[in-house]
């Protein structure tokens, strides 16, 4: 261990094994000066937060000192998509350039590995939702009994999306534990094994905040031995650990319920009709609680569910009839385990019921959001600070929290706050690309207010000579679904004038990895998005060459959770919009900038169209969060930016 720094600052030169092993490696200070500092963290068993900017090659800079240091470590990612590049590309190569013995292991989440109690239960039920599921059954059933496992992202045949999945999967609800008859050949144990006995787990936030708080996936089961724990995309943690510190329920549990009963009443208690009589009945009750609600995709706080016309009358007959199923499942529960399971949720479900209607607990903040088929009741924490502390402080470890995007001018003191953070050691490197020369930003002139409800046709129209200077390449960028669409319409119908065929896509239109596929092939594209492509999206090179934002990214203000939020701040005599609306705003901001150079190759126009920029005070505050960038109003000098140098790469 005595002699890591000095191997760190071999391994890391030009004439090391990175560069000797890995096509295009090319040493960066910044790479070499965050690894050092992670490397120290896990040394002395502290807590640092890093920020690193693109191109620092900050997955390289946790990896090499994370397996050299002879301890247990779990690797957490916002994604399944960079969890997968982890562990399929990035952890294999540096492990090979190093040639270090350690082995390494994956472990997601019980609903991507197939269960073969429930498959072989809708095989032989025979109940599927559509002809492509009866067929799917089939494929599904021969990649089990030659996978090692049970992984679905490995069974290319059936959709991610297909209606089969909920039926060949467990959940933490229907999961039949050592009563189970296949428990010796699951694969969700069998995964857990093979994470005990690895040196590197790889793993993403929400299955980690999901098992610390539920016991639930197997890391309770790893954190004891771990080492040190490295959260990557580490600026989702507060947005993702307040989901699992709170307490949440979802109509669609006891619609799950609902249909497990009966499949049970078919299967097992046939002599039982008080049993699919019941479930039919909760079932019944679930649908009509979900037309309470009118529109999907709306959260709101308890008080404005609690003056919905047959809230509370629904929410009662619900309770009754969960309560009615639990019963009639009570008389049934000794004759099989699937049944007592049934009984054991419907208990958990009433409990959960009741703790949500009384709200108990002062920390937590009553709402309510709608999707098309359900409706999730939320009881989120106004601060994740004190349950993740009591993480923090509950045995000796390193803990490495690093992100693009975690500070506002280089003060963490926002995320540091959120997190509990108080021991945390913080580093800060910029980028290494040289913005000054790759990057232009771009401000119009004479936009109108964003409250303004011109505000968006004002942007389509001061968007179109920059996408026609780029000639396309660019992402247009919104802050929300609603803007997204107008937006693609104006747009639309501004190309059809003008005789523009550039390629018009946007979010929705099919998924999201299929978008950005046509977006980098077409080479010309304008792509709408909206929260999808804001992070987590790598398009290098001539492609994207102009990334237009339409607005700053302040978080809705009759969000529920916020507003609770800005009362307490405001009760504790704190200036709420500084010290949390906006840094977050800052935070998110940098995200969406960030799609712009990915390469040092990369040149490019950033446009945020939001007049705040300028005519706020704390406009200033934000656009010094930036890159280094070249500063404009002119839109001759965006066309001149592409004139000069063709917008290529050289």
């Amino acid at each position: 261990m005595a002699n890591i720094s000095n191997s760190i600052n071999y391994i890391f030169s030009d004439k090391g094994p990175l560069a000797e092993t890995i096509p295009g490696y090319r040493m960066r200070s910044q790479q070499l000066e965050m690894a050092q500092a992670i490397e120290t963290a896990i040394q002395k068993n502290q807590q640092l937060v890093a920020e690193a900017g693109t191109g620092t090659g900050k997955t390289f800079a946790y990896l090499v000192p994370a397996l050299l240091s002879g301890g247990k470590v779990i690797i957490s990612t916002g994604t399944k998509t960079l969890q997968d590049q982890l562990y399929n590309r990035d952890l294999p190569a540096v492990r090979n350039a190093l040639k270090v013995p350690v082995t390494v292991a994956m472990l997601k989440g019980r609903a991507n590995y197939v269960c073969h109690f429930h498959l072989e239960r809708s095989a032989s039920e025979g109940r599927f939702m559509s002809r492509e599921d009866a067929n799917y059954v089939h494929i599904i059933r021969n990649f089990v009994e030659n996978s090692q496992t049970g992984d679905k992202s490995e069974l290319n045949a059936v959709p991610e999306n297909a209606t089969i999945w909920p039926g060949v999967t467990s959940t933490r609800d229907n999961c039949l534990g050592q009563e189970c008859t296949f428990v010796k050949d699951c694969f969700v144990l069998e995964a857990r094994k093979r994470a005990l006995a690895a040196d590197v787990v790889v793993v993403n936030h929400h299955l980690f905040f999901a098992d610390v708080m539920l016991r639930d996936e197997g890391i309770a089961e790893l954190l004891p031995s771990a080492n040190t724990v490295i959260f990557d995309e580490a600026h989702q943690l507060p947005e993702v650990a307040g989901l699992f510190f709170g307490e949440d329920i979802s109509t669609s549990q006891l619609m799950d319920l609902a249909r497990d009963a009966e499949a049970e009443f078919l299967t097992t208690a046939r002599d039982c009709p008080a049993l699919q009589e019941a479930a039919n009945k909760l079932e019944k009750a679930v649908r009509d609680f979900r037309l309470v609600f009118a529109l999907e995709g709306s959260r709101f706080p308890v008080q404005k569910a609690l003056a919905l016309k047959n809230f509370e009358a629904d929410f009662s007959t619900m309770q009754t009839q969960l309560k009615a199923l639990a019963d009639v499942l009570e008389t049934q529960a000794p004759r099989d385990p699937a049944l007592e399971n049934c009984w054991q949720r419907a208990a958990a479900l009433q409990q959960q019921l009741q703790r949500w209607q009384k709200a108990e607990n002062a920390n937590l903040v009553r709402w309510v959001e709608v999707f098309s088929q359900s409706v999730q009741l939320h009881a989120t924490p106004l601060s994740v600070a004190e349950g993740f502390g009591k993480q923090l402080a509950a045995q000796p470890r390193a803990w490495i929290f690093t992100s693009a995007t975690l500070a506002v001018k280089s003060d963490f003191s926002h995320y540091l706050g959120q997190m509990g953070l108080a021991e945390a050691s913080t580093g800060y490197w910029n980028s290494p690309f040289d913005y000054g020369q790759q990057a232009l930003f771009y401000v119009p002139q004479s936009m109108p207010d964003p409250n303004s409800p011109s505000y968006t046709a004002s942007v389509a129209a001061v968007a179109l000579p920059v996408i026609k200077a780029s000639r396309g390449r660019a992402f247009v960028l919104c802050t929300s679904l609603r803007a997204m669409r107008e937006v693609h319409a104006l747009l639309k119908e501004a190309f059809a004038n003008d005789g523009l065929d550039y390629p018009l896509l946007m979010q929705g239109e099919s998924s999201r990895s299929e978008l950005l596929e046509r977006f980098r092939k077409l080479g010309n594209a304008v792509l709408v998005g909206s929260q999808s492509f804001w992070e987590g999206v790598d398009v290098r090179g001539d492609a994207l060459s102009t990334v237009i934002i339409d607005k700053l990214p302040f978080a809705a203000p009759d969000d529920p959770v916020l507003a609770a939020r800005i009362d307490k701040m405001k009760e504790e005599g704190k200036n709420a919009f500084m010290e949390y609306q906006l840094p977050y705003a800052v935070i998110t901001l940098k995200q969406g900038a960030g799609r712009l150079i990915r390469d040092e190759g990369d040149r490019g126009v950033l446009m945020i169209c939001d007049p705040r920029l300028i005519s706020k005070p704390y406009g200033r505050r934000i656009w010094q969060s930036l890159p280094p960038m070249k500063r404009t109003r002119e839109i001759t000098d965006v066309e001149t930016f592409f004139t000069d140098n063709s917008g290529a790469i050289e």
